[in-house]
């Protein structure tokens, strides 16, 4: 009996949509508790990974054939970054009107961002590799990789600081914004963008159109000034 509970089991597992239905079903049920209980801790890909990694390795499936099962998602995952910019492409009015502010806020808090997170990182004794891993650690994963290799981190472990911002960014980012009485949903996008990237935008689509729209926005524009400058910044110094 136990030869037949297991050779169903298997045959289920290799089916090549188990995978990818085993990820959305985790998913839709982090993203129910999510909804019904709206505690913080509950943040639906937090949530989600730990059942994930979970049932992985219950399974004692590999993350190499995870990845493989899992290809078509990762397929869809550029087309629906870039539909972020419709809701950014519906307020390019505001975003017009207030251009100049923008652009200050992009500089100015792209600088701090970056900065603060390595030198707290110094202040804990951290190796000169670590620091360069995190440097580009607010900008979203394929530019935070490919900048992290670049001036001298690691590009897997630049994708984990990437994740972990992003997830803290979406669980506090609203609450922290709003416990400074900061309001505006160009704001907030704006901060929840550049900071926490994808899944801080994923977080700010939730509030409004508004403030997913400065998400996007800030999002696209910190990796492109980060994949643009930090190398360069790197090698003035060194």
């Amino acid at each position: 009996m136990n030869l037949e509970w297991k050779a169903a089991l298997d045959a289920v597992v290799q089916h090549p949509l188990f995978l990818i239905g085993l990820t959305l079903a985790v998913y839709q049920v982090a993203v129910a508790a999510h909804d019904k209980t709206r505690w913080i801790i509950l943040q639906p890909l937090l949530v989600s990974s730990a059942i994930l990694i979970s049932v992985l390795v219950l399974l004692d499936i590999e993350y190499a054939t995870y990845k493989e099962g899992t290809y078509l998602l990762s397929l869809i995952l550029g087309p629906a970054t870039v539909a972020l910019a419709v809701p950014l492409y519906l307020n390019v009015r505001r975003v017009r009107q207030i251009l100049w502010p923008i652009l200050i806020t992009l500089f100015i808090g792209g600088f701090f961002a970056t900065v603060l997170g390595v030198a707290l990182a110094w202040l804990f004794g951290a190796e000169e590799m670590i620091l360069q891993t995190m440097a580009p650690k607010s900008v979203t994963s394929p530019i935070a990789m490919l900048v992290a290799e670049e001036i001298g981190g690691s590009a897997s472990l630049a994708a984990v600081f990437v994740m972990i911002t992003g997830i803290l960014g979406a669980m506090f980012g609203v609450e922290l914004l709003r416990f400074f009485r900061i309001n505006s949903p160009e704001a907030q996008g704006m901060a929840l963008g550049m900071i926490a990237h994808g899944i801080g935008t994923a977080r700010a689509l939730q509030e409004n159109e508004e403030t997913g729209a400065f998400s996007a926005l800030g999002m696209s524009m910190m990796g492109v000034l980060t994949a643009i400058l930090m190398p360069l910044a790197v090698a003035l110094i060194t």
